[in-house]
């Protein structure tokens, strides 16, 4: 599958909307169109899948490793992939874009703000393609979006001051209704906040498909998918009960493939009023439990957690699943609610973030998704702190980020086990789960 990064100068350009963009565009110039993003993100997929009828890739070299990045991309479904960066093209230590393009030899298409500038555009381009010399990745900026472009005279002053090593590939219009409402952990969700699609053809229409797709290439070494394991037959297989509604959605694509490919999924919805589902273990992803505090403490579902955890049953809880599993989460604006009442502590939603980075782990003794001594690596992302109790049990020491307390995540009751790291399926933490599952 030929893929090509769009790439930001920095944080805040637009790159989702020219992704989105490029998305409708190939999609109308007949192509089965792949999305994927660069680094650990939820929300930016979340637009792309609405857009593309599918889910969106994630890759990240620090989660899954280089070889595991390329087998995720493989895994994509498509003629032609668009991998959207993250922050800047060259941001990051862990992991950045730059990375992700070198890692699969795929070129790079720059987005560039061009509202407030021309010959400016061009010289940010060229200054962003020769600082890959500086760099210990080998990254081929090979073309220029320019976003906020009016047509005309702008558009014409930028395409003539590119040198002739960078294509124009188009423009993104400044329109308001192409802009993505945000929040405390970025932009608002696709489902909650679609561009309009007149808006989104508008602006396909102003960029060059041809030349887009001219660039795209297959990335090398070339990207194989590993074979699937057992799957289960229908009703077979360990039953594992996996939030997901509007309070707890923040799940990788690979981690519902490989929860599937091991277990039989059944989705149920907590902030919904749905109570728990008969299962053998349960995950709660991340996502916003401290927006949905009240109809999460009012329905059963926690209570039925609560009381299948001190039975024994796997309970995993990443990031948000953990505030569920707390004893209560304070909102910002101040009121308090009653969790599951699983894990000793309490958690308050902070009005600047906690934690921003990427992760590593190392387990203090066997858990659920790690076993003594086993490095994990994950990525954080919280405006929430947790006060624990003093006799709390932590299954990890943090190398690398945050965690609860700046040196410590993971607390761990009966066999559950809440962190506010997010894991992806490629650092084998959810067969060490399914492992624990089946040995129930």
């Amino acid at each position: 599958m030929r893929g090509l990064v769009l790439a930001g100068t920095a944080s805040g350009v637009g790159k989702t909307v020219a992704a989105l963009a490029t998305l409708r565009a190939f999609e109308n110039a007949g192509r089965t169109v792949q999305p994927a993003k660069a680094g650990p993100d939820f929300i930016d997929p979340s637009h792309h899948a609405r857009v593309a009828g599918r889910p969106s890739r994630t890759l990240d070299p620090w989660l899954q490793g280089e070889d595991g990045l390329r087998r995720n991309y493989a895994r994509g479904e498509g003629d032609v992939c668009v991998v959207e960066g993250m922050m800047g093209l060259y941001d990051g230590d862990a992991a950045s874009t730059a990375g992700v393009a070198a890692a699969l030899d795929l070129p790079v298409v720059l987005v560039v703000d061009a509202s407030a500038g021309m010959e400016s555009v061009a010289a940010t381009a060229l200054g962003f393609a020769k600082y890959a010399d500086r760099t210990s990745h080998d990254v081929d900026v090979a073309g220029v979006i320019a976003q906020r472009a009016h047509g005309g005279r702008h558009e014409e002053g930028i395409r003539e001051a590119l040198p002739d090593e960078l294509a124009y590939c188009g423009r993104v219009p400044p329109r308001e209704d192409l802009e993505i409402p945000d929040r405390h952990l970025g932009l608002r969700m696709g489902e909650e906040a679609p561009l309009d699609d007149d808006a989104l053809d508008a602006a396909a229409e102003t960029l060059r498909t041809d030349r887009l797709l001219d660039l795209a290439r297959e990335p090398t070494p070339a990207a194989t998918e590993p074979s699937a394991g057992n799957s289960p037959k229908s009703g077979e297989g360990p039953r594992i009960a996996v939030a997901d509604d509007e309070a707890l959605r923040f799940v990788y694509p690979a981690t519902r493939e490989r929860l599937s490919e091991r277990a039989t999924v059944v989705p149920f919805a907590p902030a919904a009023g749905d109570d728990l589902p008969p299962c053998d273990g349960v995950y709660l992803p991340g996502g916003y439990p401290e927006l949905h505090a009240e109809v999460l403490a009012e329905g059963p579902a926690l209570g039925s957690i609560a009381t299948v955890a001190s039975e024994g049953t796997p309970v995993l809880g990443e990031c948000g699943g953990l505030m569920a599993l707390a004893e209560t989460l304070s909102t910002v604006d101040g009121d308090t609610h009653e969790m599951a009442g699983v894990l000793p502590a309490t958690v308050e939603r902070r009005e600047r973030y906690q934690a921003l980075d990427h992760v590593e782990l190392r387990a203090r003794r066997d858990a659920l998704t790690a076993s003594g001594g086993e490095r994990l690596r994950g990525h954080e992302f919280h405006y929430s702190a947790a006060d624990v109790a003093s006799d709390a049990r932590f299954a990890f020491d943090v190398e690398r980020g945050t965690g609860i307390d700046g040196n410590r995540d993971g607390l761990t009751e009966y066999r559950t086990l809440g962190t506010y790291c997010h894991v992806h399926a490629a650092s084998g933490a959810f067969d060490a789960f399914l492992d624990e599952v089946e040995q129930r």
